[in-house]
């Protein structure tokens, strides 16, 4: 199966930790957004950023970076939208996502959505707690390029809860077991930079 193009959504502005770019913060002494892209870039075609405002400080990547194409940056959507409209200048059916902020997310996240695609071909993944509760991951997702019109509509609608959308074209759900830590665990706050940090050592 084609690798997808893979988009990393690294707009979020890191408010609980005094602003700036979350992915630049660091853990381990490294920038998460350089964890995250070591863990993605074996499970895609190509890799590129979502973020706004001045690209440059992004130079160093070597990536694209992809501003949002709705105005007033309306969340998470918008990055996927960005990515999916780049993704079809380049010829690709679809687009994987991941979060800048989320450091340890699966090796295997990429054959995972696509094995657990819906009819659109759309998929979420998911993490299943020990006590059987599955939570939802919607920054992490398989997004087919078919569906960008689509989704410009619904934002343009004012829609920006990502899986109402998702359920709407009966997404599929790749779910991962949480094994001592979710997956998905996300950095938003000093204290989670502590916990990160103790992570790196399990």
């Amino acid at each position: 199966m084609t690798k997808p193009l893979g988009i990393i959504l690294a707009g979020g502005r890191a408010i609980r930790m005094g602003g700036g770019d979350k992915g630049l913060k660091r853990v381990g002494g490294v920038p998460l957004l350089d964890r995250v892209i070591e863990r993605l870039t074996p499970q895609v075609s190509q890799l590129a950023l979502n973020a706004n405002g001045d690209p440059s400080r992004f130079d160093a990547y070597g990536l694209p970076v992809l501003p949002d194409s709705m105005p007033d940056h309306p969340g998470p959507l918008a990055g996927v939208l960005a990515g999916m409209d780049w993704a079809a200048e380049q010829g690709f059916d679809a687009i994987v996502t991941a979060a800048a902020d989320t450091p340890f997310f699966p090796a295997d996240l990429v054959v995972q959505l696509q094995a657990a695609a819906g009819p659109s071909g759309l998929a979420l993944a998911a993490s299943r707690q020990p006590d059987g509760r599955v939570m939802r991951q919607p920054t992490f997702g398989l997004w087919p390029v078919a569906l960008r019109d689509d989704l410009r509509a619904a934002l343009q609608g004012g829609l920006r809860k990502i899986v109402i959308w998702t359920d709407g074209h009966q997404a599929g759900q790749a779910a991962f077991d949480v094994e001592g830590f979710d997956p998905f665990f996300n950095v938003n706050t000093p204290e989670d930079i502590d916990e990160a940090e103790k992570l790196l050592r399990i």
